[in-house]
């Protein structure tokens, strides 16, 4: 296996990852366009796992200059419980604290009890003292 950085020519790969992963939904803002924006925007913070030049993870990751942000945490599921996702992780958090941010975040949908589980067991501390907002300028939902 090897990890390597996310490139947008990995795009219809990830795609179809994302789609065939239950617990990801995947909106406008994952379009091809908006991806590569975010690449460009967060250098050396989005990884993929490969065997055999197959994509079996990946996981995106960006910042606000303060905080860092993981989205999209996915291990294929005849590799997982192989510590690949928390290989992955692990170098976004290495790679966030090279620019001094020490605090990330990830949002996990309430019902995906397979991706709350594997984050409590990583160590990481669910939140029930702040609520999240969305605010949408647009009347499409699946922005």
């Amino acid at each position: 296996m090897i990890i390597r950085e996310l490139n947008i020519e990995d795009y219809d790969s990830l795609i179809e990852l994302f789609l065939q992963t239950p617990g990801i939904t995947v909106r406008d803002a994952d379009s091809k366009e908006s991806t590569k924006k975010y690449l460009l925007r967060n250098p050396n913070l989005n990884f993929v796992a490969t065997v055999n030049s197959e994509i079996i993870g990946c996981v995106m990751c960006g910042h606000d200059g303060r905080r860092g942000y993981l989205q999209h945490l996915i291990v294929k599921p005849k590799h997982q419980k192989k510590g690949i996702g928390q290989k992955l992780f692990e170098k976004c958090i290495t790679n966030l604290k090279s620019i001094a941010i020490h605090k990330t975040h990830i949002f996990v949908f309430k019902d995906n009890n397979q991706a709350n589980s594997f984050w409590m067991k990583q160590g990481w501390e669910i939140r029930d003292e702040i609520n999240m907002y969305s605010y949408n300028e647009t009347n499409n939902k699946n922005v």
